[in-house]
Order: C-alpha cells, then structure tokens, then sequence
C-alpha cells in the first residue's frame, strides 16, 4: 500500500489537537460568540498556524456547515457559524424530542467516547427545554423501558483510543496499536491501516489492515490498552467498503476464502424466534409443514456461527457443511465429559 508524509493541515500542530478537535472547537468557539472570531483569534486561542484556521473554515464551510466570513472593524473579516437561506434551523415536534430523548440508552455502551459527549450534550438540552411536567412524563415513560447491558463493553477509559482512531480513519494515518487477543498471554504492538470501526452485540471493533498478518484484520477495542498515530499516512483501497466487507460474516469475522453455504433446521420451539430477526444479509428462511424452518447462511468462517448454533441446544442442528457438524459433534463430546467428570462443587470426580 501507499505511504506518503502527512500534510501541515492534517497535523496536531503545537497544541497537540488532532484535526477533529480542532475543527470541533472552532464550531463551538463561533456558536458561542455572537460577533464571530478572527482567523488570528482562533490561530492564537487553538496555538495553531493562520494558514491551518484558514483551511480549517473553508473545510468545515464545504462541508455544509454555517460558516461564513463577514467583514468587521478595520477591514478585517469575522468568521461567524449562524443560518441561512441554504441552512435552516432545525425543529422537531413534541414527539420527535421524545423519541431522542428515550433513545439515549441506546447510546450508553458508548459512555466517554467523544460521541456520547455529543449526544449527552444535546439531551441536556432538550431536557432544559421541557418544563417540570413534561420531564415528569418523560421519567414516568423512561421507566417502562429498559435496556439491559447483557455482554455491553464499557469504554469509559479507552475514550482517547477511540478519538485517535476516529482521526486515524479520517486521516488515513498509520496507527500502532497495543493488543492483547484473546489467545496472547502478553499484549503485542501492531502496525496498521485503519479503516473503520463496527459496533456489534454491545462492544465496537476496529477493521483494520495489519502490516504484521499482511490481511485486513479485525480488533475488538476492549482488548486494545493504547494506540499512537503516525506522521506517515496510508491509502485505502478505493473499493473497499465495510458493509461489503462483512457481506458473508455473521458479526465481524471475516475471511478472503470462498463463502460457503451453511443450512440449518430449527425446531418448532425455536422456529418463531429465528424467523422475528435478520441474522445476514444473505440469509433465506424457509418454513417446514412440521413447524420447523431451515435458515440457510453464506459464510466465508465458521466460529461465530458454531458458537450461535451451540446456543440453541438441540433446537438447532447443522444439515451442512459436514465440516461444522463434526466440529459441533466434538464439542458437545467435550462438554459431556466435563460435566461427567466434575460434582456440583466443580471439583472433579
């Protein structure tokens, strides 16, 4: 893959900001300030270059965001974030800002990374803009809903990991991540190309391209204890595409290999709960006169189905591949002889 320097615009510049904070910043900075800012103001209040305000503002002003130079005192020019013609304000119904606020559990996993901060700061909002009443409501309904943190990963302290990902992957900047898989004994320090994260049942994943497996690989950031960005940047393949990416994975495994067909028969009792959910894109249901259905899966890997199936118990059993029915077959071995094999006290017999 390519490798080319970064550019001056792209750099943290002596404050150490990354780009996205920095242009984060300057949003809030103008939002804030009726009377706009400078580019030396906001070069001198970010300890950055004019020429990096510059860019930073013509930036933010193509992509969509409100803001535009007007001419102030002197001659020179205020930078001001306010609508226009091409921006209007947004509103919402009552309903509309119900149904953010409600939504707010679903974004709790995501506790200390920059999202939630954002998000947390616009519920404050819509909460200061209700009156006692209506945030009664509000409680009373949120109570009749809950959401449970079965298997939720807790990123409360891996926020700047994930801030330096997020600029790795915008940047396209080479990372070096610190991680311990689940079969190391020690962590270990990879080179890689981000290109994107996933979030899936609970915990987020960094789909990366990893210099020392020569492969796109797949990092759950839960396991990751520290990153550090490049100077060096990389260029991603023009064609790739994360969904795409994971067209034959059932969550996030992912292989280059052929995919292969998997069908499965569900029993009656089960049959109702598969056919209520999406598990793949690729994914066929075909329901049975017994009652029973067969889904039918392309997979380019196999472990997060076998661990799936195994869930199931004996309402689920592998019609094909032969391969994954015998690799089932032996686990369920191994899982009767450790339950022969140890009393209730976990001591062996």
């Amino acid at each position: 893959m390519d490798v080319s320097f970064i550019d001056n615009h792209h750099g943290h510049g002596m404050s150490g900001q990354k780009p996205l904070e920095r242009q984060w910043m300057i949003l809030r900075t103008l939002s804030a300030r009726r009377f706009g800012a400078t580019v030396r103001e906001l070069a001198e209040e970010l300890n950055v270059s004019q020429k990096t305000i510059r860019r930073d503002l013509i930036f933010l002003r193509d992509l969509g965001f409100p803001v535009s130079p007007r001419e102030g005192d002197h001659g020179r020019n205020h930078w001001l974030a306010s609508s226009d013609a091409n921006t209007p304000p947004l509103s919402f119904d009552v309903s509309e800002i119900l149904a953010l606020y409600l939504g707010r559990k679903l974004l709790e996993p995501l506790a200390g990374t920059v999202v939630w901060e954002a998000a947390h700061s616009a519920f404050r909002k819509i909460k200061a803009s209700l009156g006692e009443s209506a945030l009664s409501y509000l409680a009373d309904l949120g109570s009749h809903i809950h959401r449970t943190s079965f298997r939720d990963s807790k990123y409360h302290d891996k926020s700047q990991f994930i801030d330096a990902l997020m600029v790795g992957i915008e940047d396209q900047r080479i990372a070096f991540i610190t991680y311990q898989s689940a079969r190391s004994t020690e962590p270990l320090t990879y080179d890689v190309y981000p290109y994107g994260l996933v979030y899936h049942r609970g915990s987020l994943y960094l789909v990366a391209h990893s210099q020392q497996h020569s492969e796109v690989r797949t990092f759950k950031l839960d396991r990751v204890s520290d990153v550090s960005l490049e100077i060096l940047k990389f260029q991603k393949p023009a064609d790739f595409n994360l969904q795409a990416h994971l067209r034959h994975s059932l969550g996030v495994f992912h292989s280059d290999d052929r995919p292969r067909r998997v069908v499965i028969r569900f029993a009656p009792e089960a049959a109702q709960y598969v056919q209520e959910h999406h598990w793949q894109e690729n994914q066929t249901i075909t329901p049975l006169r017994d009652g029973s259905v067969i889904l039918q899966l392309e997979l380019s890997r196999l472990e997060e189905v076998k661990a799936w199936i195994l869930s199931f118990g004996a309402k689920a059993i592998v019609e094909e591949p032969e391969e994954l029915r015998a690799e089932l077959a032996a686990d369920l071995e191994r899982m009767l002889e450790s339950y022969k094999g140890a009393t209730p006290d976990g001591v062996s017999g």
